[in-house]
C-alpha cells in the first residue's frame, strides 16, 4: 500500500467564504477526525491531494504546520458535481498497527462461459478489516468459465494476509446473469407477421 506525504496547515477561518478563499489558493479544506480527539481543521495542497486520492484507501502522512506527523485515510470526499475539483475532504486519523474497516474495490478477471452472459457487480467494493498501513488497494476475482446463475460469495475471495471480511461470508459479490433476448416494442409485429387491425 502506498503512503503519500502531504504538508498540512491548520486553519482558523470557517464558513463558505473562507472555504472559497482556500480553494482559490489551490488548496482544499480538510477535517481530521478520530481517536476521541477534537476534529482538527486543516488545509492541504489541492493538486497533491487529488493525485493521492486516485489510490483507493491511500495512507496519507500529514506534516501539520511543519512539525506534527499524523497518519490518516480518506473517509469522505466531496467534489464539485460539474467541474470535479475537490470541495472538502474528511480524513480519519489512524495509527500504525491499528485495524480499520474500509471498502476495497473488486476487480474481475477472466472470460465468462460462452453464450453472451453478463457479469453483475452486486458489491463494487468489499468491506474488509485490515491494518491501517497494510490496506489492500483492490481484490481480484477470477470469473473464468462461470456460467449463468453462478455467484461469487465474499468467502470465496482470497484476501491478503492480515485482511479479514467485514461483511457476511455468504454475501454475493458477483453474479453471472443470462443475456436477455430483445423483445420487439409493443405494436411492432415480428418479421413476417401482420398487425391485426381492430
Amino acid at each position: 500500500m502506498s503512503e503519500v506525504k502531504l504538508a498540512a496547515e491548520t486553519r482558523t477561518e470557517f464558513g463558505k467564504g473562507a472555504a472559497r478563499r482556500i480553494r482559490r489558493d489551490s488548496k482544499v479544506p480538510v477535517v481530521l477526525y478520530g481517536h476521541g480527539s477534537d476534529p482538527l481543521h486543516l488545509t492541504l495542497p489541492g493538486h497533491d491531494l487529488l493525485l493521492a486520492l486516485r489510490t483507493p484507501n491511500v495512507l496519507i502522512s500529514l506534516e501539520i504546520d511543519g512539525k506534527t506527523n499524523e497518519l490518516a485515510i480518506p473517509k469522505s470526499v466531496q467534489r464539485d458535481p460539474i467541474k470535479g475539483f475537490l470541495e472538502h475532504v474528511d480524513l480519519l486519523l489512524v495509527k500504525r498497527g491499528e485495524k480499520v474497516t474500509v471498502e476495497v474495490p473488486v476487480h474481475a478477471e477472466g472470460e465468462l462461459a460462452a453464450g453472451g452472459n453478463l457479469l453483475e457487480h452486486v458489491l463494487n467494493a468489499l468491506p474488509v478489516e485490515a491494518e491501517a498501513t497494510h490496506i489492500p488497494e483492490a481484490v481480484t476475482v477470477s470469473v473464468e468459465g462461470l456460467e449463468a446463475g453462478a455467484s461469487v460469495l465474499a468467502k470465496d475471495i482470497k484476501l491478503p494476509k492480515g485482511t479479514t471480511l467485514a461483511v457476511e461470508e455468504d454475501a454475493v459479490v458477483l453474479q453471472v446473469l443470462a443475456a436477455q433476448a430483445e423483445e420487439a416494442p409493443e405494436g411492432e409485429a415480428a418479421e413476417g407477421e401482420e398487425v391485426a387491425e381492430a
